[in-house]
C-alpha cells in the first residue's frame, strides 16, 4: 500500500489494528446473535407443544381417552350425550389425503421427470417458476376454486355428488401439493451425476429407460421424501376442506358425501361456536395434538427414508 501525504507507517498500523478489532468484535457477536435466533425458534416450538399438551390433559380429565380413540361418532355440541370419537375426523382427514395423493403423485412425478430429463434449459426456466407461483396461491383461493368450479364440474359427471363433499377438496389439495412434489423430486433427480445417464445411453438405453430404471432409483431418497412431505402438507390443509368439504363428521370413506377433517373442526370451533373453558373448547386442543402427532410422524418418516436411501455421489 502506497503512503499518501501526511501518513506514516505508524498510522497505517493503528488503522489496521482498529479494523481488526472491529472485525473480531463482529465475529464474536454474530454467533451469539444466531444462537439467540435459533433459541427463539426452539422455545417457540416448545411453548406450542406444552400448550397443546396441558390443554389436552385438561380435556382428558373430562372425556375418557379410550372413548376418544375408539368411539365412531363425533357430536361435541350435544348438550346431552355428547360424543368425542376422533375416528370420525381422522377418517375424513385420511380420505382427503388419499384423494390428494392419487392426484398429486403421478402429476408431480411426471412433471419432475419431464423437467429433469426432457426439458431444455429454457423450458425448465419457464415452467419451474410457474410451478412455484402455483405453490404461492393462498389456500382460501383454492377453497373457493374447489367450491365454485370443481364441484359444479364434477356434478355434471356425478349427479348425486353433494355440494359439500370429499372428492372436490381432495382433488384441489392434490393440485396444491403438486408443485412441492415436482420441485423436490426434480431437485433430487437433477443431483444424479450425468455420468450415470451417459453410461446408460451408451448401453443403448432409451431416455425413458434411463429416467425410470437409472435416475428414479438413484434419486429414491429425495423423491420419497417429497411424497411424504406432500402428504404431511395435505393432512394439515385447512381452508380448502373447510370451505368445500363441509362440516359433517362421519366415519365414512365415501368421497361423494360431506365430511369434516381435523383442521376443519378446529376452524369451526375457533370461529366462536364454543365458549372458553367448555369441553368443546378443550376438544380443539385434543384434535390439534392428534394432528400434530400425525404431521410429526410424517416428518420423522421423511427423515428416516432420506437417510436410509440417501446416495452419495
Amino acid at each position: 500500500m502506497a503512503l499518501t501525504s501526511g501518513q506514516n507507517v505508524r498510522d497505517l498500523i493503528k488503522e489496521k489494528k482498529s479494523k481488526n478489532s472491529t472485525n473480531q468484535m463482529i465475529e464474536k457477536l454474530v454467533p451469539g446473535l444466531l444462537f439467540v435466533l435459533a433459541l427463539i425458534s426452539i422455545l417457540t416450538t416448545i411453548g406450542i407443544v406444552f400448550t397443546l399438551l396441558f390443554e389436552t390433559i385438561t380435556f382428558f380429565t373430562r372425556v375418557s381417552i379410550i372413548d376418544f380413540l375408539t368411539q365412531k361418532e363425533w357430536y361435541p355440541f350435544f348438550e346431552e350425550n355428547a360424543t368425542y370419537g376422533i375416528m370420525a375426523l381422522i377418517s375424513g382427514t385420511l380420505l382427503i389425503t388419499l384423494i390428494a395423493i392419487v392426484v398429486a403423485v403421478p402429476i408431480g412425478l411426471a412433471s419432475a421427470i419431464f423437467l429433469s430429463e426432457y426439458a431444455s434449459d429454457r423450458t425448465r426456466r419457464i415452467i419451474k417458476p410457474i410451478l412455484e407461483v402455483l405453490a404461492g396461491i393462498p389456500t382460501i383461493v383454492y377453497g373457493f376454486f374447489a367450491l365454485t368450479f370443481v364441484t359444479p364440474l364434477l356434478q355434471k359427471f356425478i349427479p348425486d355428488l353433494a355440494i359439500f363433499n370429499a372428492l372436490s377438496p381432495g382433488i384441489v389439495v392434490g393440485i396444491m401439493i403438486v408443485p412441492m412434489i415436482a420441485s423436490l423430486s426434480e431437485d433430487a433427480m437433477s443431483s444424479v451425476p450425468n455420468s450415470m445417464r451417459e453410461g446408460a445411453l451408451a448401453l443403448r438405453a432409451t431416455r425413458l429407460e434411463v429416467a425410470l430404471k437409472v435416475i428414479l432409483p438413484a434419486a429414491t431418497s429425495g423423491i420419497v421424501a417429497s411424497f411424504v412431505l406432500g402428504i404431511s402438507r395435505a393432512i394439515g390443509e385447512t381452508m380448502i376442506v373447510s370451505l368445500a368439504g363441509g362440516a359433517t363428521p362421519k366415519l365414512s370413506f365415501d368421497p361423494t358425501e360431506s365430511i369434516q377433517t381435523m383442521t376443519a373442526y378446529i376452524v369451526q370451533v375457533s370461529s366462536g361456536d364454543a365458549g372458553y373453558g367448555t369441553t368443546v373448547y378443550y376438544s380443539i386442543y385434543a384434535v390439534g395434538m392428534t394432528l400434530f402427532l400425525f404431521t410429526l410422524a410424517m416428518n420423522i418418516l421423511a427423515q428416516v427414508i432420506s437417510r436410509r436411501f440417501k446416495e452419495e455421489y
